[in-house]
This record gives structure tokens, C-alpha cells and sequence, in this order.
């Protein structure tokens, strides 16, 4: 099977990190992490799901992912960050890595469908809901938001933000956030919209009996303002996981900026786990 492939940033060769981009997203959402990764020795790798084959789904998917992480990462303790429904693909890798993941950082995570009425209250619910009940219908609008990637995504990333709560609302309009997202919203789906259909299309199905499974140290940070993935999704995820050590909930934040704003904790964080008192 062939590699997948991934984008690094941060220190050539420091403490690895993976990171699981959002969906939609891609490995341009890692950019802000660059600094931080450097400044903290972190070497920050994130994989484009996007490039594994549209015909791996479940179990066998998230191990594909696992698989590649041991071979890139070989014997070095590794950390997660898990973005919005990227911490739903991250939880399901920790469980195919076998106890071998040291932390998790889960950041606006999206929590179990089946475990509560999280999807009617998040702002996507309409797509969740077509991609639960009426999957077929809920592919061609992937293609529909594919061709509007490819065509005009300045008019996407504008009907994804119509909803902005918080501070994303200021971060939608600033230049540099507006382009990164443009570039990041252009790269998921350069290739087709099967990758991203595959994520939601999971997500939307029940997985709350998986979370008993993970034992990995986790640590939890969530905007108060979040209406995509609304903060209820946090404190049920921080009750459900038994190994959640910390949860941040921050004022006045939303979505992407409770992202920004919480990547230089996280990555000190993941740091202080490498001092003499952390062996």
C-alpha cells in the first residue's frame, strides 16, 4: 500500500506530533504550528487523509493511519492533536496505536452523535443529518462544495463562515486567517470530495461505545462561544474518557480561534513532557 501523504512543520527532528486536521481541512491548518513546533523542539506532522484510498473505511482506515505513524515515528513516544472531527479521527487512531500514544490534545473536538442531541445544536446539523440519513444525497453535495473549492473558494469559505460565533468571527475577517483557509479549503479537495465524505459519513454513525476503549492522558480545550462543535460536545467527551486530565474552556472563543489561540499551550505542554521530571 502506498505511503500517505503528509506535511511536517516545526523542528527538523524534534519530539514527534501528529496532527489530525479538521473536516473539511487539510495539512494547511498545521501552519500555525510551525513557530511554536520550533521554539519547543516539537517535530509536527500532519497527515492529508484525503490521499488514502476512498475504499478503506472503518476500522481498517484508522489502522492504515496508525500504521503509517509507527513507521514515521518508530520507537519515540508520540502526542496527538485532534481538531474539531479530526479529534474523532485521533480517538480512533489512539485506539488502533495500542496504548502507544502519550497524550492527546483534543481542540473544539466534535463528541459522539449517539451520545446526546450534539448534532441538532451544532451549526452544521442540515449536513449531518443529510450524510446520517440520506448518504447518496449527501455525496453529490460533497461534490457540489468540491467544485465550489475548486472554482470559487472565497464563496465556500464565505458560506461556511456565515455562522461564525465569537472570535472566529473576527478571525473571518483577517486576511492572512481568510487565505489560509481559502488554501486549506483548495487542498481538501484537490483530489476528489471522497476523502472528506468519508470522515463525515463516519462521524454521523454511533462510536460512543468506542470511547471506553481509551485510556490515553487527555486533555481537552474548548471555545465557551463554539456553535459547531457546541461546548456540551467538551464536557461530555471530558466525563466520557477516563483518562481526561484537563479541560480549558475559554470565553469568548469559538471554533478556528480557540485554535489559535491554545496551539502555544498545547505545544508547551507536549515540551514539558519531555524534561527530566517527565521521563
Amino acid at each position: 500500500m502506498p505511503s500517505v501523504a503528509f506535511s511536517q512543520y516545526g523542528a527538523a527532528d524534534g519530539q514527534p506530533v501528529i496532527y489530525f486536521h479538521g473536516t473539511p481541512g487539510s495539512p494547511d491548518e498545521c501552519e500555525m504550528f510551525d513557530l511554536h513546533g520550533k521554539q519547543h523542539q516539537l517535530t509536527i506532522i500532519c497527515y492529508d487523509r484525503s490521499t488514502i484510498v476512498p475504499g478503506l473505511q472503518g476500522d481498517a482506515y484508522y489502522q492504515c493511519i496508525a500504521e503509517e505513524i509507527a513507521n514515521k515515528v518508530g520507537d519515540k513516544p508520540v502526542d496527538f492533536i485532534g481538531f474539531s472531527i479530526g479529534a474523532f479521527i485521533a480517538l480512533q487512531v489512539c485506539r488502533a496505536m495500542n496504548g502507544k500514544v502519550r497524550s492527546l490534545h483534543l481542540v473544539s473536538a466534535a463528541a459522539p452523535p449517539d451520545a446526546g442531541n450534539f448534532i441538532d445544536a451544532a451549526a452544521g446539523n442540515a449536513v449531518f443529518r443529510l450524510a446520517q440519513n440520506h448518504p447518496s444525497a449527501f455525496m453529490w453535495l460533497a461534490r457540489v462544495q468540491g467544485w465550489l473549492a475548486s472554482r470559487f473558494p472565497g464563496l465556500l469559505l464565505r458560506v461556511l463562515f456565515s455562522s461564525a460565533a465569537g472570535e472566529d468571527k473576527v478571525f473571518a475577517e483577517d486576511k492572512t486567517f481568510r487565505t489560509t483557509m481559502t488554501k486549506m479549503l483548495k487542498t481538501c479537495f484537490k483530489r476528489d470530495s471522497l476523502g472528506y465524505a468519508r470522515d463525515i459519513i463516519a462521524y454521523v454513525q454511533p462510536w460512543k461505545a468506542t470511547l471506553a476503549d481509551i485510556s490515553v492522558d487527555t486533555h481537552i480545550w474548548h471555545g465557551a462561544e463554539d456553535n459547531w462543535s457546541p461546548v456540551a460536545m467538551a464536557f461530555y467527551l471530558e466525563s466520557a474518557l477516563s483518562g481526561c486530565s484537563n479541560i480549558k474552556v475559554l470565553d469568548g472563543l469559538s471554533h478556528y480561534s480557540c485554535l489559535y489561540r491554545t496551539a502555544p499551550t498545547i505545544c508547551q505542554s507536549i515540551k514539558a513532557l519531555n524534561s527530566p521530571r517527565n521521563p
